[in-house]
């Protein structure tokens, strides 16, 4: 673990190799999970207010998951989450090519909306738990991330590098430079 000002980061963000694959795993973090995606409180109130931005480009049952759920719910911990079709995909998800997508991203890219996704989904396979005194950086290794994992060792690009826009939007820029001077001591 580091400390970087107000993070407390594991070493795994600097130490593990990690690179997306969709062409292996299929979007499946949209899907696996015992709730949806966490949210911030400021979140879910961006989420409501681009409701009608994101709704065409949810599927017919993503939009019937956010008409009968909201755009968020609380999950059994009492936590902001997004709300999941029928128990398993996120209701922002849509298949494209048969990957897993996100609504909102999708929504962003196309210039609709200027919020980019939950940070939470930005920043996966990383969970960061808030503090009152520090926020803490862990990384989670599920078994659907196994490709991205071989991946990232394969083009050697190390976590914390394939995370430097979620990281930066999460810390600004000048944690991501101490990330990656600490990197420098502790990567092999």
């Amino acid at each position: 673990m580091i400390r970087i000002g107000k993070y407390i980061i594991s070493s795994d963000l600097l130490e593990k190799k990690f690179c997306c694959d969709l062409q292996e795993c299929r979007g499946n973090c949209c899907r696996y999970g015992d709730a949806g995606a966490p949210l911030t409180v400021e979140e879910v109130d961006i989420l409501e207010k681009i409701r009608p931005a994101v709704l065409p480009y949810l599927t017919e049952k993503g939009r019937h998951s956010v008409e009968l759920y909201g755009t968020s719910t609380i999950d059994i911990e009492g936590e902001h989450v997004t709300p999941l079709i029928e128990g398993e995909e996120c209701a922002y998800s849509f298949v494209d090519d048969g990957i897993l997508k996100c609504a909102i991203e999708k929504a962003w890219e196309e210039g609709k909306i200027s919020f980019r996704k939950p940070l939470s989904c930005h920043l996966f396979p990383v969970r960061v738990t808030r503090y009152s005194d520090f926020t803490a950086i862990n990384v989670e290794e599920w078994p659907i991330c196994f490709a991205g994992r071989e991946k990232g060792r394969k083009e050697g690009i190390a976590l914390y590098e394939f995370l430097e826009g979620a990281l930066t939007r999460l810390a600004g820029e000048e944690v991501y430079r101490e990330i990656c001077n600490s990197a420098k001591y502790i990567r092999p």
